[in-house]
């Protein structure tokens, strides 16, 4: 049952390692480094560690053909840099809950593609599982709690949300004639380029590897240096989740995976609940079920999906 179930394993434990990458982003944006600046480190050392390992293990892997320069480049900039930089915006102009919601419509954009550009059949309950979800985020987001709009905030959230959906359908499509780490490696390449280009290298705030970070939650009263939260931040929170999702595409199509990214606010609630002691209401407990109850929806739905 577990081979069989082999990509739906890998994409709860990507879900899940993203989320619990948001403990130690959050003690490094807390005053220590700018998000785009962690932004920017997390695209550089993922793809160096990534561009070494190939180098050692499968040098053949790291060619690129004429045709998948364009790909490569668009995944990289559109599908990893662009998300992340909307997403900041968005949260910079509004409440982090409602660009949350925003951000995660991306599933519902990627069943809309393939319905209507790609003209497949998609089946009445993967539309029926996408709303489940997406009521079930709203819950556990509690989107009515200090709601406030902002039309910049909500253009970026959209944003965010439709180069989420290219993350998902151009790694699908990539999948189909490329490894997964390679993939991974030339998508931070381009998105660590992009960074550059934005933010020079030579301003980077270097101090921040050397930085004793205090620590909070379970080991409060303790303290690690920078280096150590930035290299959680890019093997545990970045290296290994997403090579999970790429591994999820090679056998689950782009709208079922996306559907999966739903549960990181679930487990974003669940590291937070054990390692910070914040606790769930009745309501976002009962949101994490309708959310788990669509993603199972949605899974049972794919093959229907053609």
């Amino acid at each position: 049952m577990l081979k069989a179930r082999r990509s739906e394993l890998l994409l709860i434990l990507s879900a899940l390692m993203f989320a619990s990458n948001g403990i130690a982003a959050k003690l490094l944006l807390d005053g220590h480094i700018t998000a785009w600046r962690l932004a920017q480190v997390r695209a550089i050392s993922a793809c160096t560690i990534l561009a070494l390992y190939l180098w050692r293990k499968a040098p053949t892997t790291l060619r690129i053909k004429r045709s998948d320069i364009v790909p490569l480049v668009s995944y990289g900039v559109l599908g990893i840099a662009t998300v992340q930089a909307l997403y900041f915006l968005a949260i910079s102009r509004m409440h982090v809950s409602i660009a949350l919601l925003i951000e995660f419509t991306a599933p519902v954009w990627i069943v809309v593609y393939l319905r209507v550009v790609k003209r497949k059949h998609v089946p009445n309950q993967m539309w029926a599982a996408l709303i489940l979800a997406l009521s079930g985020l709203a819950l556990i987001a509690q989107i009515w709690d200090g709601l406030t709009l902002d039309g910049i905030g909500v253009i970026a959230g959209f944003g965010a949300s439709f180069a989420l959906a290219y993350y998902f359908l151009g790694g699908e499509a990539l999948s189909e004639h490329r490894d997964s780490q390679s993939i991974t490696m030339w998508g931070f390449f381009f998105a660590g380029v992009t960074w550059c280009l934005v933010l020079p290298v030579w301003n980077f705030p270097f101090q921040v590897f050397t930085t004793s970070i205090p620590l909070e939650g379970a080991l409060e009263g303790n303290s690690a240096q920078g280096w150590v939260l930035i290299l959680y931040v890019v093997l545990i929170g970045t290296i290994l989740p997403y090579l999970c999702v790429m591994a999820g595409l090679k056998n689950l199509k782009a709208s079922t995976t996306s559907a999966f990214g739903l549960l990181e606010p679930i487990f974003v609630g669940i590291v937070a609940w054990f390692w910070l002691g914040e606790s769930w209401t009745v309501i976002q407990l009962l949101g994490g079920v309708v959310v788990i109850a669509g993603i199972y929806m949605a899974d049972q739905a794919r093959n229907k999906t053609t």
